[in-house]
């Protein structure tokens, strides 16, 4: 398809949107609202540093002091996942004597979809 189809077409599909929200307007329905009524929503954050399968035994026999190996390496990039979705990679940093995460790299939406499979 050329670009002057697709400015067509996404030009229709722009305009069937605002026929649907005049008709609902008109129906009674609520003004359309905005990406903005869902700002304040509140997302489960969780950055990971690492994963560890062990049995119970050795799980048991975790102590204080005890190191548990992890699967990644010193210096891998950390995940980080929303909602229990992976959606960035980062690594660790120290501001003002707390640990943070800064963003590397945000997954995209395709690469997030072939992780499904």
């Amino acid at each position: 398809m050329g670009d002057k189809e697709e400015v067509q077409g996404l030009e229709k599909v722009a305009q069937a949107a605002g026929n649907v929200a005049t008709a609902a307007t008109q129906a009674g329905a609520k003004t359309p609202q905005t990406l903005e009524f869902i700002l304040d929503v509140t997302l489960q954050v969780t950055v990971e540093v690492g994963r560890a399968r062990m049995t119970i035994q050795d799980l048991l026999q975790l102590g204080q002091g005890s190191v548990v190996e992890l699967e990644k390496l010193a210096g891998e990039p950390l995940d980080i996942f929303i909602n229990g979705k992976q959606v960035a990679r980062g690594e660790a940093v120290i501001v003002n004597e707390k640990f943070g995460v800064r963003l590397t790299d945000i997954i995209s939406p395709e690469d997030r979809i072939e992780s499904l499979g």
